[in-house]
C-alpha cells in the first residue's frame, strides 16, 4: 500500500492548489480524481463553462456592439448549438489539460478512480486505478453537485439541472428557470441574450437578496428589458413533460396559478456537497443536512488529520476562495506559516449580462449600522470610454462615510464589472478617502474613470465644499 504525506480527493480549484502547494514544499502528494477530466465543477460544469457561454451569447447575438458603428451586426446564419458550445468546449479542455500539466510538473501522483474511506488514514480507490493508499494527512475537496428536489423528473433532455444544461442538443425557444440566485440569474440572462423566452421563478420577492438593493434593482430592470419574465413569491411544486404533440412541452406547475409551459426547464436553486460516496463514517466524519463538511478556521474537520476545502464545505463556494482555502489548509497541516487565513472579505462576481461585482459595505448595511453616509454614482454611458464602447447600461456606486470621507463599499453593474472591482477593493481595504481617489491619475478614456466621477459625485453630496464657498463669499 502506497503511503503519502498528503492525499487530496478531487482536482477542482481547492484540490489542485492544495496538492501543488504541498508538493512544492517537498511533501509526497497523491491526488485522486474520479472523473476523466481534471478541474472539477469549476472547470467542467460550473465557473468556466457558464462564463464562457456568457461571452459566446454576447458575440453570437451581436448585443455587445449592436448599432455601435451605425449598422447592426448579425450572423449570416442562425447560430447552432455547436456554435454555442464551441468555445465552452475549447476552454474547458484547455483548462483541464493545464491542470493535469501543473500536477505532473510538481510531481503530484494522480490516481484515477472513486475514493472511499477505510479509516481516517486509508482510502480505497476503485476505477481505472484500483487499490488502497494511505495518507498522513487527507484533504477532501470533492466539490458539490446540483440539488434535485422530489417532484421534478430530471431527464437531461427537457428537464435539467445546472450540470446537464451544458449538454443540451439545441437552443430552446423558451425556458423556465427556477432559482434567482447567482446560477439562475446568469443562465437567465445568457438564454435571453440568445433569443429565448425566459421565465424566472423564485420563492422570494426579488433576486440576490445580499446585494446592494440599487444594483439588484438595476439588474432586474435590465433583465425585464431583455424579455425575462419574473415570477416571484411563487414555487414550482411539480414538473411534467407532455409528449402528446409534435414537440414535447414542459409544464411547470406553480403553487398558485396556471402552469408555465416551455421547451425546457432548468432547476438552479442550491447545491449539495459531494460526500455521499466517501464512506465518511469509517473515518469518524459526519456531514450536515446538505452533505457539506463542517471545518474550523484552519479547514480541519472534527478528525485531526482530515481537512476539507472548496464547495464541499459550503459558503461561499467560489473558485477564487476555494483555491486559497486549499492553500491555507496545507499551511496548517504542515506548519508552513505562510498564508494562515484567507481574507475576511472578498469580491463577489456575478457573470450575468451585464456583470455585477461588489466589495465592502452596501447602502443597506450602512443604514443598519447607523453610519452617516453619502453615495457617489457614475454611469457608464456618461464616461468617454463608455461612449466609445456603446455602453448604455451600467453604473458604479460608492458608499462613503460622510464624516471621514472614507470609502466603505464599491458596487458595480456593467461590462467587465468583475475586472473593475479590484481597484475598489484596494480602496476599501486601504481605508482610502475621496481626496486620495480624486488625486489619483487614471488613464483616460478608460472605464476606471467611473471611480473618479463617482468620487466627485460623493464629494458634492458631502456638502463641505459648498458650505466653505458660501462662508468665504
Amino acid at each position: 500500500m502506497e503511503e503519502y504525506d498528503l492525499i487530496v480527493i478531487g482536482s477542482g480549484p481547492a484540490g489542485e492548489k492544495a496538492a501543488v502547494k504541498a508538493a512544492y514544499y517537498g511533501y509526497s502528494v497523491a491526488l485522486v480524481e474520479k472523473e476523466t477530466m481534471y478541474g472539477g465543477a469549476g472547470t467542467n460544469t460550473g465557473t468556466l463553462p457558464s462564463k464562457t457561454l456568457k461571452e459566446t451569447a454576447l458575440y453570437l447575438s451581436g448585443k455587445r456592439d449592436k448599432g455601435l458603428f451605425g449598422v447592426d451586426r448579425a450572423l449570416e446564419r442562425s447560430a447552432s448549438i455547436k456554435d454555442f458550445f464551441y468555445r465552452k468546449d475549447f476552454v474547458t479542455k484547455e483548462q483541464g489539460d493545464d491542470i493535469q500539466s501543473n500536477l505532473m510538473y510538481h510531481k503530484v501522483h494522480t490516481i484515477h478512480g472513486a475514493a472511499r474511506f477505510v479509516d481516517a488514514h486509508t482510502l480505497e480507490v476503485k476505477g481505472a486505478d484500483t487499490g488502497r493508499i494511505r495518507g498522513e494527512k487527507i484533504l477532501i475537496a470533492t466539490g458539490s453537485y446540483p440539488f434535485q428536489p422530489p417532484g421534478i423528473p430530471f431527464d437531461g433532455k427537457f428537464v435539467h439541472d445546472s450540470d446537464t444544461i451544458l449538454n443540451i442538443d439545441r437552443i430552446p425557444d423558451s425556458i423556465v428557470i427556477v432559482g434567482a440566485g447567482v446560477i439562475g440569474c446568469e443562465y437567465a440572462t445568457i438564454f435571453a441574450t440568445m433569443g429565448c423566452r425566459v421565465t424566472l421563478v423564485n420563492s422570494h420577492a426579488s433576486i440576490l437578496p445580499w446585494l446592494d438593493r440599487q444594483i439588484c434593482n438595476e439588474l432586474l430592470k435590465y433583465m425585464e428589458e431583455d424579455g425575462i419574465v419574473p415570477c416571484f413569491d411563487n414555487r414550482v411544486e411539480q414538473v411534467t413533460v407532455d409528449n402528446s404533440g409534435e414537440m414535447p412541452i414542459v409544464r411547470a406547475h406553480l403553487k398558485g396559478g396556471e402552469p408555465l409551459c416551455a421547451d425546457m426547464f432548468l432547476y438552479a436553486a442550491g447545491r449539495s456537497g459531494c460526500t455521499g460516496h466517501l464512506n465518511l463514517e469509517a473515518a469518524g466524519l459526519v456531514a450536515n443536512e446538505r452533505q457539506n463538511l463542517n471545518v474550523d478556521e484552519t479547514y480541519k474537520t472534527q478528525v485531526d488529520n482530515i481537512y476539507a476545502a472548496g464547495d464541499v464545505i459550503g459558503f461561499p463556494s467560489l473558485a477564487s476562495t476555494s483555491m486559497d482555502q486549499g492553500r491555507v489548509a496545507v499551511a496548517h497541516m504542515f506548519g508552513l506559516h505562510d498564508i494562515e487565513r484567507i481574507a475576511a472579505e472578498f469580491p463577489f462576481g456575478i457573470y450575468t449580462i451585464p456583470e455585477v461585482s461588489t466589495y465592502g459595505m452596501s447602502e443597506e448595511k450602512a443604514k443598519d449600522m447607523n453610519i452617516n453616509y453619502v453615495l457617489g454614482v457614475a454611469k457608464y454611458k456618461d464616461m468617454p470610454r463608455g461612449r466609445i464602447l456603446g455602453s448604455e447600461r451600467g453604473l458604479l456606486k460608492l458608499v462613503v462615510d460622510k464624516d471621514t470621507h472614507r470609502i466603505l463599499g464599491v458596487h458595480i453593474i456593467g461590462p467587465i464589472a468583475t475586472e473593475l472591482i479590484h481597484y475598489g477593493m484596494e480602496l476599501v481595504e486601504s481605508e482610502r478617502d475621496l481626496n486620495h481617489l480624486i488625486g489619483t491619475v487614471i488613464n483616460s478614456p478608460t472605464l476606471h474613470e467611473l471611480y473618479k466621477y463617482a468620487a466627485y459625485f460623493a464629494l458634492g453630496n458631502v456638502g463641505d465644499q459648498g458650505n466653505r464657498r458660501r462662508k468665504k463669499s
